[in-house]
């Protein structure tokens, strides 16, 4: 397993999905439901594909059992975990 090129952050994360949801990173917060902030499947999607982009084996099904920022995290915490390992 690769090591992440660049650590995704908890705040990359809440900024990219702010900016694909047009609204500014203080208005999502760690335990907002992304779905009923207009979070749809494909804008979801190319979250994932930008966020594998640094090297993070993250993939659409593993942040989709999740619809919070924070579930969200856990997940890449323990991808990153797991490549550093």
């Amino acid at each position: 397993m690769t090591t992440p090129t660049v650590p995704l952050t908890l705040e990359r994360m809440r900024a990219d999905v702010a900016r694909v949801l047009d609204c500014a990173p203080g208005d999502i917060g760690d335990d907002d439901n992304l779905i009923d902030l207009d979070l749809d499947s494909m804008r979801m999607l190319g979250l994932v594909l930008a966020w594998s982009n640094t090297g993070l084996p993250v993939e659409f099904a593993q942040l989709a059992e999740y619809s919070t920022l924070r579930g969200w995290w856990n997940v890449v915490q323990q991808l990153q975990a797991g490549a550093r390992a």
